[in-house]
């Protein structure tokens, strides 16, 4: 018996699902996002994932502006990476040297830094695919929060790849390499 080598390319007929395509959407109150072409609906995040994108958020915000570094922006507001991956990151930090990729619209570009906090909806794409390509379109730090394990993930892009420099588990403090100075003590977030 043979065993056939390489298996036939399947051809799909269905177009990537686009940023313009994205935009015709009707506003019927839900949140989308584009991930490799495809159009994903997100729902309501829980209670736990609000109140530590809070308090994370107010923390870097503070931050931000006490040191002049730029501006932090949270969900919802549309991120586009490219004309397939339009995203919605719960927070996110443009430099000032960057201002330019904030349009009236959206973003046009790949953020500074990126901070998702995960939910059983979302976890997978967090994790998985939105991860693969904020480290193609160069976000420099990508922070990874699961509210619910009390855990952070901190990534650094360097060579073009992604490296984990800190994982923090319920206590200890988090220091981004990006924002020099800038440290959170996981117990006020997770509390």
């Amino acid at each position: 018996m043979k065993v056939k080598e390489t298996a036939v390319k399947y051809q799909t007929t269905k177009k990537p699902f686009t940023y313009q395509d994205y935009l015709q959407q009707p506003d019927d109150g839900k949140r989308y996002e584009v991930i490799n072409g495809e159009l994903i609906m997100a729902p309501s995040h829980l209670t736990i994932h609000q109140r530590v994108s809070r308090k994370i958020g107010l923390k870097l915000n503070q931050f931000v502006e006490e040191k002049h570094r730029g501006e932090v922006f949270f969900a919802p507001i549309d991120v586009v990476l490219s004309e397939t991956n339009v995203y919605q990151p719960d927070i996110i930090f443009i430099s000032r040297e960057r201002k330019e990729i904030i349009t009236e619209k959206n973003i046009s570009g790949a953020p500074d830094l990126v901070i998702e906090i995960l939910s059983p909806s979302t976890a997978y794409y967090d994790l998985f695919d939105k991860k693969e390509q904020y480290e193609k379109f160069g976000v420099k730090e990508y922070w990874i929060v699961d509210p619910m394990r009390q855990w952070i993930e901190i990534y650094q892009l360097k060579g073009g790849k992604f490296n984990l420099v800190q994982k923090l588990q319920k206590q200890g403090k988090l220091r981004s390499e990006l924002l020099k100075g800038l440290t959170i003590d996981l117990q006020e977030i997770f509390e």
